[in-house]
């Protein structure tokens, strides 16, 4: 990415990263007061078995957990395949989206961002290491999380980073977000359920088809507002019986 491109991408979410208020309640909303206020983001597709197309966000799932309505969890209990937007159960997956983020052999952060703004950053990641400590739950540091290690899983590497990637990094680097750290997202907590199940599963994408737009953005092509995450919605493929 251009260094005159990547500058404002990131400084658009500096003026804002600090500032970021935090919700009181720690990002939990109203539970609606029955079913039918719930919105289920679940599509029939109306075939003999039937099967289903649903809608996802990638939080935690305990922030949504409480808000999917009992269709879409019957849904899934009754599928016998299922198809996630990509395998995060796959080691290789991981690994392949960690090295699709990164910026071409031999070239720094440092190298593509405009120096006042590099330095910008490396102060505001300071001051994220610094907080980590008092950010962090009491139950992460039951199960053996340390700040240290909580602030590498997230910013390891991050000189190395393409700018779009450096910026959705950034802007993950909030209290409520840390605190939800070590909670699975709703796609991988539905991927090991269906793993406990003993369903079949699967992936409709590939890491490259995620990767190669996303780093292919310019800054005319790009529009966020703090809070939002170009990854951040998902689907599911529910098969009850056969989906050939």
């Amino acid at each position: 990415m251009h260094a005159a491109l990547a500058g404002p991408l990131l400084a658009a979410l500096f003026a804002t990263a600090r500032a970021r208020p935090q919700p009181p309640d720690g990002g939990q909303c109203r539970l609606p007061g029955s079913q039918r206020e719930l919105n289920s983001f679940l599509w029939t597709i109306r075939r003999d078995p039937p099967a289903y197309l649903f809608g996802t966000i990638h939080v935690p799932y305990t922030r949504v957990w409480d808000f999917i309505p009992d269709n879409s969890k019957a849904a899934f209990q009754a599928s016998a395949r299922v198809y996630f937007e990509l395998d995060l159960t796959d080691p290789y997956t991981i690994s392949a989206l960690a090295s699709c983020q990164l910026l071409p052999h031999g070239e720094n952060l440092q190298d593509v961002l405009p120096q006042d703004l590099y330095w910008r950053l490396k102060r505001h990641l300071d001051y994220v290491k610094l907080m980590m400590p008092s950010w962090m739950t009491p139950a992460q540091r039951g199960k053996g999380l340390y700040a240290d290690y909580l602030f590498n899983a997230i910013a390891g590497n991050w000189e190395r980073k393409r700018p779009v990637w450096v910026m959705l990094m950034v802007n993950s680097l909030t209290e409520t977000d840390v605190r939800s750290r070590g909670v699975p997202v709703l796609d991988l907590y539905l991927a090991q359920q269906a793993e406990k199940m003993k369903k079949s599963t699967g992936a409709v994408e590939r890491v490259e088809e995620q990767c190669h737009p996303l780093n292919g953005l310019n800054f005319s092509q790009f529009s966020q507002r703090p809070g939002d995450s170009l990854t951040g919605r998902g689907h599911i493929f529910l098969c009850v019986n056969s989906c050939s």
